[in-house]
């Protein structure tokens, strides 16, 4: 390596490094508005605790890394190698996740202490140069994948506070909000052969690759996500009780579900036989608050989705037609911890405000091969039932979005910001 190379891949490894605290600092600055009972809880099977996360994204540092490159490696505790690992079945046994809100051992005070081990011990290895340059892609991923878990820690509190019948906010009261909802155009696109998927040197996921050509017919997309209030009109509407709306496995799903709204709506007189347009409230990270009518519709599941795009005359789009639209547009950082109401016209809400749902199954781009060992696991072996979701949302740290970015859930999946971005043909 040349003095030239040498002093650019240093430059590189120091702006990891430095990358590396600013996103472990985030996950720990994400506890401190909860008590210890709240992260040690867990709400429902899809859902983790706090202290969970916290602990296995440093798992996945230790296991990955440190484990393979750290001379005289020896684990903080050998039974967080199983308490902690998710699903990599590659690496041995793991602890059953429904019952991760069980594990009252450790405490969180042990939980911490992991945090500050692993990462002293990543600065040291990270000033070897010797070893950085093989482990700085693992170093990025792993920093990506503690970036997924500050969402989820963010979406999983929210449903375990919303079980509380004191309704209790995780966040101050937000700042006002808009209070107008900017016209819903079409924008429209033409055939054409595209290229999608991720291209360049910056960071993906092997799930973005490779870069590949679709053909597309015309369509045209809606400039904006669905509101609550456009929502609501399809609630009172009748939407949740008209089965023709509906894919038959979404419907039973509805049936079975008793749904008639949203997840975390709560209907003014919940026993009414129809309920009025005015009075509704939404449970948010900063308690439970009138529902904002100009905001984007958020929670909803594939089925939800599916079935308001057709009573609304549309459909949901494909992944190419939604990354063929988001092409050249770069993330806007926001700081909210609820979705906002657009703010500019023309194509708006791409990124920042909810994942939108696609009609794509998620499956493998021509030619996709998963990486090689345990971290193969990471999504090739998903790519069954379910759909892919596009953007991302109030929850997903700056910096962690991109146009090419596939997040994907089972089509009942509601706890995560989703929401509906329509299309026509």
């Amino acid at each position: 390596m040349n003095t030239h190379a040498e002093a650019h891949f240093l430059q590189g490894v120091e702006a990891l490094s430095q990358h590396y605290f600013s996103v472990r600092a985030r996950s720990m600055m994400l506890c401190e508005p909860l008590s210890e009972e709240d992260c040690c809880a867990q709400s429902m099977a899809d859902a983790s605790p706090v202290k969970w996360h916290l602990a296995h994204t440093t798992w996945f540092f230790e296991t990955f890394i440190l484990e393979r490159f750290e001379r005289n490696f020896h684990p903080f505790q050998p039974q967080f190698r199983v308490l902690f690992n998710s699903y990599y079945n590659d690496v041995g046994a793991r602890y059953p996740r429904s019952q991760r809100g069980l594990l009252t051992r450790p405490p969180l005070s042990a939980v911490f202490d992991y945090r500050r081990n692993v990462d002293a011990r990543m600065l040291a290895l990270l000033s070897d140069a010797s070893a950085a340059k093989d482990m700085l892609p693992l170093v990025e991923l792993g920093l990506h994948h503690e970036q997924q878990h500050q969402e989820l820690m963010l979406t999983d509190v929210k449903h375990l506070l919303a079980q509380n019948p004191l309704k209790p906010a995780y966040a101050s009261q937000p700042g006002p909000e808009a209070r107008q909802t900017l016209p819903l155009d079409w924008l429209a696109y033409e055939a054409d052969v595209v290229e999608i998927g991720h291209a360049g040197n910056g960071f993906c996921f092997d799930n973005e690759l490779p870069r590949h050509r679709q053909f597309v017919e015309p369509f045209q997309l809606a400039s904006r996500l669905v509101s609550n209030g456009e929502y609501l009109a399809f609630v009172i509407g009748g939407g949740y009780a008209t089965p023709a709306l509906w894919l038959s496995e979404g419907w039973d799903w509805v049936q079975a579900s008793r749904l008639s709204a949203p997840l975390y709506w709560h209907a003014p007189g919940e026993n009414a036989e129809r309920p009025a347009q005015d009075g509704w409230q939404e449970f948010t990270l900063h308690g439970l608050l009138p529902l904002e009518l100009h905001a984007p519709v958020s929670h909803l599941s594939y089925f939800e989705a599916d079935a308001y795009a057709r009573w609304a005359g549309a459909r949901l789009p494909t992944e190419t037609e939604w990354e063929v639209a988001a092409s050249g547009r770069h993330e806007l950082a926001h700081e909210a911890m609820h979705p906002q109401a657009a703010r500019q016209e023309g194509l708006a809400q791409m990124f920042g405000a909810c994942w939108q749902w696609t009609a794509s199954s998620y499956a493998p781009y021509p030619g996709y091969a998963p990486s090689a060992g345990a971290l193969g696991e990471y999504n090739g072996k998903f790519m069954v039932n379910q759909y892919v979701l596009r953007g991302s949302s109030c929850a997903t740290p700056a910096g962690h979005a991109r146009a090419t970015y596939r997040n994907f859930f089972p089509a009942t999946a509601r706890w995560q910001f989703s929401g509906i971005r329509l299309a026509r043909s």
